[in-house]
């Protein structure tokens, strides 16, 4: 089966390059979100969530991301260029990668939160922060 994912990204041209590279690796991207509105309309059809902070709406990103797992049982990662914005994490969701990212980044963020949500074994790209909440707990060492 192949996963589903949403990308919450406001800037147009990078929401563009992640819905690409996502189609390139074999997965389906089921829309752009550029706000909370948006993102929560499509998230009953998400398995996996890739996700700004501060949205055409503000920064919703962070309540989105806790809606989408905790509500809708999806499977968040954070993108931003804020990460400090997150804190310690929100519970329920994988962690933050930090951008800008490169292109073998994005592809490797996504391939784990797609093991993630398969519970299988992964590595963590090297930027990538995890969250260290019960559901998502971590195997990396």
């Amino acid at each position: 089966m192949t996963r589903k994912i949403l990308v919450v990204e406001d800037e147009i041209f990078v929401a563009a390059e992640i819905e690409h590279v996502i189609e390139e690796m074999g997965f389906t991207p089921i829309g752009i979100a550029p706000d909370a509105q948006t993102a929560l309309a499509l998230a009953s059809h998400a398995d996996v969530a890739l996700v700004d902070l501060n949205l055409q709406d503000g920064p919703t990103g962070i309540t989105i991301g806790q809606i989408l797992a905790q509500t809708h049982g999806v499977t968040v990662l954070f993108m931003t260029a804020n990460p400090s914005q997150l804190g310690d994490g929100v519970p329920g969701t994988v962690g933050v990668l930090p951008k800008p990212v490169t292109d073998r980044e994005l592809r490797a963020a996504v391939a784990y939160a797609v093991a993630r949500r398969d519970a299988a074994e992964a590595t963590p790209p090297h930027r990538l922060k995890l969250f260290n909440w019960a559901g998502a707990a971590t195997s990396a060492s």
